[in-house]
């Protein structure tokens, strides 16, 4: 076996199971407040699009992705981050969700004989560690506290550390924190990109997730710089939270058409296209903002009703987009057992998400909760936690 594998951490939800082992939660119904899978309904007219192509199921997929779905992403991308040289020929390709895209985009951008860093975020999404580790490369840690307005403070990273890095993931709108990277920032980003030769990799998933105002794109930005080559920048977008959807498995990372090549070389090899009827679906999915919006309007709902209801109750502190609350509390194991055993309700432990640093760890004493039920179950949620807190 690769011994590599002796390196991953168990994975946070392994945690929360082991945490729960000897809770006997209340005796009600479970509010799984803990992970972050959109449970708004899908939109329709993407069902009715998979129905409608069923007959794709005798058909292999192409590693590059069908260009219509290619030409629908470019168009979405020219709308959404104000791009004017997006070419679905070189830019852009299709993958089955993000999480397996930013798993093997590591393997295939590091150099294992160097052992470079991958720099990321801490909290993080777990893939970033875990495809770094198995890739042989080293994670440096950038903790995200309340101090840096959970962004990271990028001018105390090392200069031998950018000098050895391979690739810096960024992801904005953050998970768990929420916080979104300003203009300025990722300015600054692709200007150290630049002097030190290391790719950006921005996981921009839950940027269609905002209330007052859509955060800014990595690719916008260097188009705003006249950066029409992206070099060195690329994104990952996905359906799974704009338009609920994340049992259809799709996405796609655009971007530098020179990492985007050798990439999809790696891809034919990985083996892992998105079916075909999933990709006509997605069509579908990109090119409909309706049903975004109409999902944004259900998230303001929610948040506005926690602020209202349970503000006085806890430090809620509304993020700048996505449907998490990064919220601090006096000890994250012990409010979670709390709330489980008292209210059952689901939560994660901060801790879990993060590691250990020199500087501390910046996700002890921080919950994740997921505003991801509906409306009428969130209205329980709070309800319990009225009585418990």
């Amino acid at each position: 076996m690769n011994a590599q594998l002796s390196l991953l951490h168990p994975y946070p939800f392994e945690k929360l199971n082991q945490l729960f082992a000897d809770i006997q939660p209340a005796d009600l119904p479970l509010i799984a407040l803990s992970i972050g899978e959109p449970k708004h309904p899908a939109p329709a007219f993407v069902q009715q699009a998979i129905i409608e192509h069923f007959e794709h199921l005798s058909t292999y997929p192409n590693s590059k992705g069908l260009p219509e779905l290619r030409q629908s992403i470019a168009a979405w991308l020219t709308r959404r981050f104000c791009l004017t040289h997006i070419d679905p020929e070189q830019h852009i390709l299709p993958v089955s969700g993000t999480r397996e895209a930013i798993f093997s985009f590591v393997q295939a951008m590091v150099k294992r004989e160097d052992t470079p860093y991958v720099v990321m975020p801490n909290p993080f999404y777990q893939i970033y560690e875990g495809a770094t580790l198995l890739a042989g490369a080293k994670p440096y840690f950038i903790n995200c506290s309340e101090e840096n307005g959970y962004l990271g403070d990028f001018d105390a990273v090392p200069e031998q550390v950018w000098q050895n890095t391979a690739l810096l993931f960024v992801c904005t709108p953050g998970n768990p924190t929420g916080a979104v990277i300003s203009k300025q920032q990722l300015k600054k980003l692709i200007a150290l990109s630049d002097e030190y030769g290391f790719v950006i990799a921005s996981d921009e998933c839950y940027s269609e997730l905002w209330f007052e105002q859509a955060p800014v794109g990595l690719l916008e930005v260097c188009a705003e710089m006249g950066r029409h080559d992206y070099k060195n920048c690329v994104v990952f977008h996905s359906l799974s939270k704009r338009s609920n959807l994340p049992g259809m498995r799709s996405g796609f990372v655009a971007g530098d058409a020179a990492l985007l090549k050798p990439y999809l070389k790696f891809r034919t090899y990985h083996g892992a296209a998105m079916p075909v009827q999933h990709q006509l679906a997605s069509i579908a999915a990109w090119n409909d903002e309706q049903h975004v919006e109409e999902n944004r309007v259900q998230y303001r709902a929610k948040f506005d009703l926690f602020q209202q209801e349970l503000g006085h109750l806890l430090p809620l502190q509304k993020p700048d987009a996505g449907f998490y609350y990064w919220l601090k509390v006096e000890h994250d194991e012990n409010f979670a057992k709390m709330l489980m055993e008292k209210a059952h309700i689901k939560v994660l432990p901060g801790r879990y998400l993060s590691r250990d640093t020199q500087s501390g760890n910046p996700g002890e004493n921080h919950v994740r909760l997921a505003l991801v039920a509906d409306l009428a179950q969130c209205e329980q949620a709070i309800q319990r936690l009225k009585n418990v807190l």
